[in-house]
């Protein structure tokens, strides 16, 4: 399987996707879903990074992550998948790998590109077929964004309104009801593999900066991947899945 990349610069948003070792439903039941959700309550509370979106299945997650320290999302990654991942073997009296090697990192503009990328993240069981509308999938950040959770919450809602350009909570509920409504209602929700298989995903003139950032350490492509948007990605083959339950 080609790997994965991790490129993370401080302060850029980043879409990361990891996947269960070799693509087993390691993740099904509820109560190991509900395990890996309360140890990203506490991890996020010490780790500098501020969670903005996520969904958990049942053969992989999907965390939308931002900080400034430019350490802290793989020392938050390291703390959150490895301490799970023993959690788990310990459980179920298993040995190996709970992850596949490598988790994805992909950078997101704010503002419109990282709205509809926290859609993606939202829409996963949708599109998989599990539920008919992400308020009914528990294991990720709906509620949250649209208010109907109150206690026990993952995200930074403060740090979502930042990067969103919402003025407040009313209105970012509002405003992404609404456009997960849009998404449910047209023909939105197919794989879009920009946002699992690039460094990074926004305007021109974003990806422009960040593969100026990481030129010289790989061969990079900037490509068009449609209306206003733009992906960076190393030129060899991305991130593979396999039997995954979506992406």
């Amino acid at each position: 399987m080609p790997r994965a990349y991790r490129y993370l610069l401080p302060g850029y948003p980043c879409h990361l996707t990891h996947r269960c070792h070799d693509g087993k439903w390691l993740m099904r039941v509820n109560a190991v879903r509900e395990e890996y959700r309360r140890r990203l309550i506490l991890n996020v509370r010490v780790s500098g990074v501020s969670l903005l979106a996520y969904c958990i299945t049942s053969n992989h997650v999907h965390l939308l992550a931002v900080s400034n320290d430019a350490e802290a999302i793989p020392r938050f990654m390291q703390r959150q998948q490895g301490a799970f991942g023993e959690w788990f073997n310990r459980l179920k009296k298993r040995k190996g790998a709970f992850w596949t090697d490598r988790y994805h990192a992909t950078m997101i503009e704010s503002g419109e590109h990282l709205w509809r990328c926290m859609r993606y993240c939202e829409l996963n069981m949708v599109r998989a077929r599990r539920v008919k509308h992400p308020a009914k999938w528990r294991w990720c950040g709906y509620d949250e964004l649209t208010g109907t959770r109150q206690r026990n919450r993952v995200l930074d809602l403060a740090k979502v309104l930042e990067l969103t350009e919402c003025s407040d909570r009313t209105e970012l509920a509002t405003n992404y009801a609404a456009f997960v409504a849009e998404a449910l209602a047209g023909e939105s929700l197919k794989r879009e593999a920009q946002w699992t298989e690039s460094i990074a995903v926004g305007s021109r003139e974003f990806v422009e900066e960040v593969a100026g950032q990481i030129e010289g350490r790989v061969s990079l492509d900037i490509d068009e991947c449609g209306e206003e948007s733009w992906t960076v990605r190393e030129t060899e083959p991305p991130y593979g899945q396999k039997n995954e339950e979506s992406a």
